[in-house]
């Protein structure tokens, strides 16, 4: 299983390698990486809706690197509380600033300090200060109170960390009583090989750290969740580089994945 790191495994290397990679695409969202980028790609392969990106900064919307769309799982209304816990740049954390209104919460966590830097130039270019709030940390130790989100919002970094028990531990942790889990991440439909999960480059591509798609709802069921269910899926990887990365019979895909904490 890639809930956690093999035996052995640098864990140290492979944060690094992860804040190498996320700070390169802050500082250059157009170079040569292992997946897509952007606000054409949101639209066109994870139904992003083109309208409400109309009024994100290209500053987010340049350096998204999602692999699905949580905002398609369920709504988040007006007055909410809302967690992005590993904001990036901050595209889907403005869409859920938007709809949170004046009167609720967005806040954004990342561990990477570029990523952080665009996130808060973007709040500021959308007008939305008073609503985002930007946070440094990582997601396996949230710097959020306990039971204070309504709705946690995740895209495409759950994979790359090295012990998803906690990442889960950690929502359920900081989610109200009948808060619920929005998430879209990486998924394959067998286990990689111990080489393969021992690599932090293929950890940090999004791929190493996948989990096999039947086991991620009795994870999150582990956690405390008594409700989750996998809701769609996307072709995010096609026609980049991580295709070549392991077996086609991996079936890389990304999900939309829900969950709800117990009222």
């Amino acid at each position: 299983m890639a809930v956690k790191c093999p035996e052995g495994f640098d864990v140290e290397s492979l944060r690094e390698l992860v804040q190498e990679t996320y700070s390169s695409v802050a500082s250059d969202p157009n170079g040569d990486f292992h997946f897509h980028r952007g606000p054409e790609y949101a639209v066109e392969y994870l139904n992003y809706d083109r309208d409400e990106l109309s009024h994100i900064p290209d500053t987010a919307k340049a350096r998204f690197a999602g692999v699905g769309n949580p905002h398609l799982i369920g709504e988040i209304k007006e007055g909410m509380t809302v967690l992005d816990h590993a904001c990036g740049a901050g595209m889907d954390l403005l869409l859920a600033a938007r709809k949170v209104g004046p009167t609720g919460k967005a806040i954004g966590v990342d561990m990477t300090e570029g990523m952080r830097t665009f996130a808060k130039m973007a709040t500021e270019e959308a007008g939305l200060s008073d609503i985002v709030e930007i946070k440094e940390g990582v997601f396996e130790e949230l710097p959020v109170d306990d039971n204070s989100v309504d709705v946690v919002i995740s895209n495409g970094v759950v994979n790359l960390s090295p012990d998803k028990e906690k990442v889960f531990e950690e929502i359920f942790r900081v989610l109200k009583p009948g808060g619920r889990l929005f998430m879209s991440d990486v998924v394959v439909q067998r286990e990689l090989t111990l080489e393969a999960r021992s690599s932090p480059e293929i950890w940090a591509a999004c791929i190493g750290g996948a989990l096999p798609e039947k086991e991620l709802p009795g994870i999150c069921a582990a956690a405390g969740f008594n409700e989750n269910r996998i809701v769609q899926h996307f072709d995010c990887f096609k026609n980049t580089t991580a295709e070549v990365k392991v077996s086609k019979d991996l079936e890389i895909q990304g999900i939309n994945f829900f969950a709800q904490k117990p009222e």
